[in-house]
């Protein structure tokens, strides 16, 4: 490991515990901070999660989150009226920039989600976490409201795989960690790179593109190093991560997307073939199924004239 990466683990590396509430209270001021969910049909998980924030992070005593969002990406359940039940503002995905078509993809949500919101602070969970603690988000909103010099913290966590400990993540330790210690060393200290709590700050991500689906943890993780340092990101301990897994063939994609992600920010070049194909057993044996892998990304949304024009507003 880099020398300058071991400095940065003592020195940007935290526990949930390291900053309690009252501290993160006094430090807000005049701070907002937004909460966005990205779900798809999520509708068993997504409302235990909007009770828990708005009950411990939104009362009178505790008003860490000044808005709660979810952004409902074409959900076939009951995810909206769930979500909207608890007491979240449920935006429906296609209703954001109508101008510019709607792609599928939880980057896509994720970069519609800054019109939406207000926040100087945004910090996204993803909506099918179990158990959910509040700490995963006033662990990783924490150090950016009392650190002025953090720009972007992510949440580290244990993932069981079942009633496996530590086996989850596969996609991470069989792609994306190879990639970052190989091509990004400097990102080799962060434990989960694809995880999908996260907050930055407004001024940051309004900067950043956003890949479209599975790889816009990794791209942001890399376009933040580049963009304001190794010193201005930062990791938090939250402590278990509960979540629905996806299957082997879900990975593959998942794997695929995340290795067009950082192949683009190697070269800035285009792939041969943006598509992979898997094997799934059929009536008449082995069956392939081709997928595209994404290959779009959505430019920084400071670029985009409606976001531009509601900020002068």
């Amino acid at each position: 490991m880099l020398e300058e990466v071991e400095r940065w683990l003592d020195r940007r590396s935290w526990s949930v515990a390291d900053r309690p509430l009252e501290r993160i209270l006094a430090a807000k001021r005049n701070t907002k901070v937004s909460v966005v969910l990205p779900a798809l049909n999520e509708e068993a998980t997504v409302g235990d999660i909007v009770t828990v924030i708005r009950r411990e992070l939104m009362s009178e005593a505790v008003p860490l989150v000044d808005e709660l969002v979810v952004i409902d990406s074409g959900s076939t359940d009951r995810t909206a009226e769930v979500a909207a039940a608890a007491g979240a503002r449920v935006v429906a995905r296609d209703a954001i920039l109508p101008r510019i078509p709607a792609v599928p993809g939880k980057g896509e949500v994720l970069w519609r989600s800054l019109m939406v919101t207000t926040g100087d602070v945004v910090c996204f969970i993803d909506a099918d976490l179990r158990d959910f603690s509040a700490d995963f988000v006033s662990g990783i909103v924490g150090p950016l409201l009392t650190d002025p010099d953090v720009d972007f913290v992510k949440a580290m966590y244990d993932r069981p795989f079942g009633d496996t400990p530590g086996q989850g993540g596969r996609v991470t330790e069989l792609v994306a960690r190879p990639l970052l210690n190989l091509h990004w060393p400097q990102l080799a200290g962060f434990v989960q790179p694809l995880g999908g709590e996260y907050a930055a700050r407004r001024s940051l991500l309004e900067r950043l593109p956003f890949p479209v689906g599975y790889g816009v943890e990794l791209g942001l993780l890399v376009d933040a190093l580049h963009t304001v340092g190794l010193d201005a990101l930062a990791q938090v301990d939250v402590g278990v991560r509960k979540h629905r897994h996806q299957d082997g063939l879900a990975l593959g994609r998942m794997a695929a997307a995340i290795y067009r992600t950082a192949q683009l920010r190697l070269s800035r070049g285009h792939l041969v073939r943006p598509r992979l194909t898997q094997f799934e057993r059929g009536e008449k044996g082995f069956e392939p199924r081709t997928y595209a892998v994404d290959t779009e990304e959505r430019p920084p949304m400071a670029e985009i004239v409606e976001y531009a024009r509601r900020r002068v507003a």
